[in-house]
């Protein structure tokens, strides 16, 4: 069963259902559910689907034509293939004419490291033929840095010449949570934080009943689907996959600084900064600065795929247990103790979503601009502080704290939000949102600019 996306769903038919030849660009990480998408859109509709592999030039061009001739047999008995790209191309404009016809070309990378030429030539026929014809051209692919590079940057051929692009990232938590809708509101963050959202890993585990048996059973068992995933996607991706590992697991472990990464992964620190920026266009790794600070000395890096998170921190140091079989006690021992601390994060992260799904319904005290964590030194206290987040528009500002506790937060919790609020003079209005996993104590009741938001409530339909 397909689930969300629906932005993106409505865009691509509204973009369909328009006159005249259209270009898009579809990408985003491995697993994210692109083909899915596709598949998805083009249902019941004219449709050309090639999938590229890794295969020379030939082999490349022979597969095109067969789907090509497949789906426009009037010359199949005089030619079995085309001779060039060019000439496939040329057929394909001539056939489509007025019919809306869509073509994907999947995996596009593949098809480019075949023959480097292919952009040049999909753009003469962008520029020319194609421009006369109804033909939808969807090019997508996995490879981020190809795909923003070499499709979308300036310096490709192609620059300047779709239509629209979707970028497509993993679920926020909301989405995550359709794929259990048997699961508690608590089982469902935990979902969302060992999976990261992606759909793929979603749907594997949406096969249990119970979150701690999925995580055992595909992460902690040699044979599980999860257990050498993000080593397999580094080596997909990188050269080197073993500088990346020690790198993010540096990350994973609590290391944040540049120079507390370089001095952990025995890495020189410009080697490691050339790294990090690496995994940053990955989307596996980002750079923070403290909401409303770009100073680069206030910089930390973290890691943004959760599932990553959870891999790095926890299956490194456990393999040899694992490979025991000791999966289960792997959990209960070295994973459950720390549980919380790990969902702890993430379910931040997941209060902001909440905050900007508000936001897209009005339904905040204002419409913010963007949101963030903070973090920085009391000038008057010279300590370190910290808020959840902090979202604002000019004079009004909404800050936010999150507690993922087994216990309900009480007035000492607003008190010291309130509190750290102060430190920033700048906004006149102020609003406080408090998230928590087991609800609030009756003294937080009925308090002005103060908004209580549990598990349920983040679960609800807006």
């Amino acid at each position: 069963m397909f689930l969300g996306r629906k932005y993106e769903l409505d865009e691509l038919n509204n973009l369909y259902n328009k006159k005249g030849f259209k270009f898009i660009v579809i990408y985003g990480r491995r697993r994210v559910g692109k083909t899915a998408l596709i598949k998805e859109f083009i249902q019941h509709k004219d449709s050309i689907f090639y999938i590229s592999i890794e295969q020379n030039n030939k082999a490349a061009l022979d597969s095109f034509s067969s789907k090509i001739l497949e789906r426009f047999p009037m010359e199949s008995k005089i030619i079995n293939n085309f001779e060039s790209w060019d000439k496939a191309f040329e057929y394909l404009a001539k056939q489509v004419d007025k019919n809306r016809i869509i073509l994907v070309i999947d995996e596009y990378p593949y098809l480019a490291g075949s023959d480097p030429s292919i952009s040049s030539v999909l753009q003469k026929h962008i520029d020319t033929d194609f421009q006369a014809t109804n033909l939808f051209l969807i090019l997508c692919g996995s490879s981020m840095s190809f795909m923003e590079n070499q499709v979308l940057g300036y310096k490709s051929p192609l620059y300047g010449r779709r239509t629209s692009q979707f970028h497509i990232i993993p679920f926020d938590y909301y989405d995550s949570g359709l794929f259990f809708p048997e699961f508690s509101f608590e089982d469902k963050m935990i979902a969302y934080a060992v999976t990261g959202g992606i759909p793929q890993y979603l749907n594997v585990l949406a096969e249990y009943d119970d979150v701690m048996i999925g995580i055992t059973e595909c992460f902690l068992k040699k044979s599980g689907i999860l257990y050498e995933e993000p080593e397999n996607l580094l080596k997909q991706e990188l050269h080197e996959p073993y500088v990346y590992n020690t790198i993010i697991e540096s990350i994973a472990t609590g290391s944040s600084k540049l120079n507390e990464i370089s001095t952990k992964s025995g890495e020189d620190i410009k080697k490691c900064s050339m790294y990090l920026k690496s995994l940053v266009d990955l989307y596996i790794v980002r750079k923070e600065y403290p909401y409303g600070v770009k100073a680069e000395k206030n910089s930390i890096y973290a890691l943004q795929d959760n599932m990553f998170r959870f891999w790095y921190r926890f299956i490194p140091k456990n393999v040899t247990n694992i490979e025991l079989g000791l999966g289960e006690y792997v959990l209960k021992a070295r994973i459950l103790p720390h549980m919380a601390n790990f969902v702890g994060h993430i379910f931040e992260e997941a209060c902001c979503q909440y905050v900007l799904r508000r936001n897209k319904t009005l339904s905040l005290p204002f419409m913010i601009n963007d949101i963030g964590r903070w973090w920085g030194t009391n000038n008057q206290t010279h300590t370190q502080e910290e808020i959840d987040f902090i979202a604002d528009c000019d004079e009004s500002a909404i800050f936010g704290e999150c507690k993922w506790l087994n216990t309900e937060i009480g007035l000492d919790i607003f008190e010291e939000l309130k509190r750290k609020s102060m430190l920033f003079g700048k906004y006149i209005n102020k609003y406080y949102m408090l998230f928590s996993k087991k609800g609030f104590t009756k003294g937080l009741t009925n308090l002005d600019y103060v908004e209580l938001i549990g598990l349920e409530e983040l679960y609800k339909e807006l």
